[in-house]
């Protein structure tokens, strides 16, 4: 039996990348897993089916998190689905780089109504769904929240504000048992890292020329502590924020 049986694990952003990998883990370690989508619903479905044939449970739910209403038959759904929730995963993230001369009001809110708005009232929402023993809550954030890089004003500023979220609220819910931690991953090889140019070119051979273990990450580098931050193993965690970067400086 893995550490998590008989819990159930909600991913939001779980069909590719980070979120994949995360979803992937939890099943693997026994926890019942909802792989929130946006639009992927293939790439969500694969997910569902790699958790199954490995002997878990997983359905995959669409929802986009920015979305008052979506999010609320998120955990409607889920509850029809697998019952309480004990782990909820905030890890649906958008992003676009750019000087900020380029800067609008509409990328702004884009990027902030998915990345800050979206895990707050997912969290607001999952309190009704938690069992009466508490649970965790995982915020996924960035070293570009403490780390400066140019052309990423929006995009930085909202995982800094997932940070100070993160605090915020394992004050706030600590009373509930709930516990609130942040990862805060360094470049990973995603599918949307990919697609921005941020691996595979000179931006990736940059990062490992300032990364002590010589490798861009893997989205399983983000998931293992992700198992771990849910687990019964980081039962006296709250608050915290974990750089999971490979040392990058």
């Amino acid at each position: 039996m893995g550490k998590l049986s008989g819990k159930t694990a909600v991913v939001t952003g779980g069909a590719k990348g980070i979120g994949a990998a995360i979803a992937r883990a939890l099943g693997s370690d026994g926890a019942a897993v909802v792989v929130n989508y946006a639009s992927d619903r293939t790439g969500a479905g694969r997910v569902v089916r790699e958790i199954a044939e490995r002997g878990g449970k997983a359905v995959a739910i669409q929802g986009n998190v920015a979305n008052e209403a979506d999010v609320r038959r998120l955990f409607e759904e889920t509850a029809k689905a697998f019952g309480p929730v004990d782990i909820l995963v905030n890890n649906a993230g958008i992003f676009a780089f750019g000087p900020l001369e380029e800067v609008t009001e509409t990328e702004f809110h884009r990027q902030f109504n998915t990345n800050v708005l979206g895990p707050i009232q997912v969290t607001r929402e999952a309190l009704r769904h938690f069992r009466p023993g508490g649970g965790s809550v995982i915020n996924v954030s960035s070293i570009l929240s403490e780390r400066a890089f140019p052309n990423a004003v929006i995009y930085a500023s909202s995982k800094a504000a997932i940070d100070s979220v993160t605090r915020v609220l394992a004050l706030e819910l600590g009373g509930r048992k709930i516990r609130v931690n942040a990862i805060a991953p360094g470049g990973v090889d995603t599918e949307g890292a990919r697609s921005a140019g941020l691996s595979g070119g000179e931006l990736e051979k940059v990062a490992i020329k300032r990364t002590p273990l010589g490798r861009f990450g893997h989205p399983d580098d983000i998931a293992h502590v992700a198992v771990f931050l849910a687990s019964d193993d980081a039962a006296w965690m709250t608050g915290e924020r974990l750089e999971v970067s490979g040392g990058y400086r």
